[in-house]
Parts: C-alpha cells; structure tokens; sequence
C-alpha cells in the first residue's frame, strides 16, 4: 500500500472512530452573571494584571541593573588581564637579568675578593635594591593573578544571574499576556447594554467611595507643593489622554508607576520605578499631609499608584485599554501615600495613612 493511501486509510479509520463513539452529555450553560459579579470579575483580572505588570517592571529594573554590572566586572577582568600580562612581560625581563648576572660567588665572598670593597658594597646595594623590586614584582604578579581569578568568577556569577533574570522576565511577560488575554476575552463576551451597566456601576463606586473618604475627614485640606512636586504635578498632567501600556515608561504611553516615576524623574528627584518600591522606600505620609505631587498607592500589595494633584484628585495611568486621566483619589481601595521629597518631620515610616474602606 503506498503511503498516500496508507495515510487515508488511517484518516477514514478516525473518522469512523469519531462517528460511532457515543456523545458526551452537554453540559449545562452557566447562569448569567450579574452586573455587579460581572464588574467584579473584570476589577479582579485587572487587578491580577496590573500586579503582573509590576513583577515584571521590577524584574526589568535588576536586570538591567545586572546587564551594567556584567559591563562593568567585564571592563574590571580585562583591565586585569592586561596589567597581568605587564606583570609577567616585567617577571620575565627580571628573570633574565638575574640569569645573565647569576654567580657561582656569593656576595660575601665577592667582597672579600674585590680590589675596590668600596665599590664591591655599592654593588652590593644595588643588587639589593633590584632583589627587591623583584621580590615586589613576583608579590604584584601573585596579587594581580589573584585579582584576574577573582574578576573572573565575579563576572560568571553576574552572567549567571543576568541570565537567570532574563528567563525570568520571559515567563513574567507571558503571565501578564496571558492575564490580559483574560481581560479581552471577558469583555468580548459581553453585550454592549452589559459593557454600559458595567461602566456605570463602576463610577456609582467611585463616587460613593470618594464621598465616605470625604465625609471621613481623612482628607483635609491641601498643603501647597514644593517646587519639585508641582513640576512633577505638571508633567503628568501633561501625559492626559496617552494611553495605558504595561511596562511602558513614556513619552508615547505609561503604565500607572511608569508615569509616577517619569514625572519626579522630570521634576528633578528620581524615584523607584515600580509601585511596590515607591510604597516601600519612599517616606509615608497621611492622607490628611497630602500635597500636590504625593503619590497615592493603592491595593494591599502596593500594586497601582497615582500622583495627587489636589481636591481629592489623582492623575493616573489607570489600566489596559484606558488612558491617562484625572481620577478620584478613591478610584481603588487606598493603602496610603509617600513623599518623595520631603519626609515629614516626626512621622515613622509605619504611620501612613489607613486604607480607605473599599468599595
């Protein structure tokens, strides 16, 4: 049988397989979700996307933290390398001299033998002195091959490790893909009269929220910015309308820490890149301090940021497929907010603000 038709005897045999092998049972639909379920559900993706996004950005930050140190310990071995090749070109020339100058003699006795001693002990400093500039040039070759060999393993390890991050943000890249790809499939599967209950049950929470944070008194009143602040303050605001892109740094479009951190970048004072780092490293404030230019953080896990512009009001890059845009401070559950100018006298870094009750 020849292996055309060998291959469509088998594709018939399957078929046939397929036609008699009884249905399986069709499962029951689901029941639809509400509104409230459904603006949940997308809320959760989101949230699970944006915390992606972060582990990703961090990642990208140590590794090319690790890719300048790789250059550098690069640079360090060859410098070293080259100095050891000196070294030896020096050993060896001190390894001929003493060779051509070798005696049978010892000094000793070359000064009893001598017709000048004067001269003989002149001599004899000077061979001395050049004993040891060779004495200092084996101990300077030891040390620098020491240096080569410890060069050497240093920049491996760093290889390594840059190597391992690089994996690393591979796999998180596909995670946030995946996540997103969560995110589009679910709003494809909703009708436009769903996708407009949604929105608007959205900003009912906002709205509510904002107004319990309010009434709360957790706000006050504004503090005047500092120089720095109000530039940075500007800058974002400058950004309005460009749109969300995770792991994106500007100018053509930010994710939400992408654009806190470019806009203190431009102000003067960098900061953390990521969300996570800007909570932890930057000095806590109370949301009742807050002043233009604060960066309000957002979610237990540090996970969204915004730049407060004033009036209960942030500028943010809020998620994907929205733009930048200024917001309600209480658009997301608050875990409080950093300076990243002026560390507030007398506040420890434990005494940030508490939550705002989440919607």
């Amino acid at each position: 049988m020849s292996a055309v038709l060998l291959r469509l005897a088998c594709t018939a045999a399957v078929a046939a397989q397929a036609v008699l092998a009884p249905v399986p049972a069709v499962a029951e639909p689901a029941p639809p979700r509400s509104v409230s379920q459904l603006l949940t559900d997308l809320q959760a993706l989101y949230r699970q996307t944006e915390e992606a996004t972060e582990s990703y950005n961090a990642t990208a930050e140590r590794l090319k933290r690790q890719r300048a140190e790789v250059t550098r310990l690069d640079g360090e071995l060859t410098r070293a390398r080259l100095a050891l090749q000196g070294g030896r070109r020096d050993a060896g020339r001190l390894a001929r001299q003493q060779y051509q100058n070798s005696s049978d003699l010892s000094p000793y006795l070359r000064l009893l033998l001598a017709r000048d001693p004067q001269h003989a002990l002149d001599e004899g400093h000077v061979i001395g002195r050049l004993s040891r500039e060779r004495a200092e040039t084996v101990d300077q070759l030891t040390g620098a091959e020491r240096k080569r060999d410890a060069l050497a393993r240093a920049a491996r390890k760093a290889l390594d490790e840059q190597l391992t991050l690089t994996g690393k943000q591979r796999r998180q890249r596909d995670d946030v893909t995946a996540r997103l790809g969560d995110v589009e499939r679910l709003l494809a599967s909703l009708t436009p009269e769903q996708l407009a209950a949604v929105a608007a049950l959205e900003r009912t929470g906002v709205a509510e929220a904002q107004q319990r944070l309010t009434a709360s008194g957790a706000l006050g009143d504004d503090k005047p910015p500092s120089g720095e602040g109000d530039r940075a303050v500007r800058y974002a605001l400058s950004q309005v309308g460009k749109p969300y892109q995770w792991g994106a740094q500007g100018p053509a479009s930010y994710d939400c820490s992408g654009l806190t951190s470019q806009a203190w970048g431009h102000a003067g004072t960098p900061i953390p890149r990521t969300s996570q780092e800007q909570w932890a490293r930057l000095p806590k404030v109370p949301l009742n301090r807050l002043r233009p230019g604060d960066l309000v953080v957002y979610f237990p896990g540090a996970t969204h940021v915004a730049l407060y512009v004033g009036g209960g009001r942030v500028v943010q890059a809020p998620r994907p497929g929205e733009r930048v845009e200024v917001t309600p401070l209480a658009s997301a559950p608050v875990l409080g907010a950093v300076r990243p100018d002026d560390p507030p006298r007398g506040v420890p870094p434990e005494a940030g603000s508490r939550p705002a009750a989440p919607r």
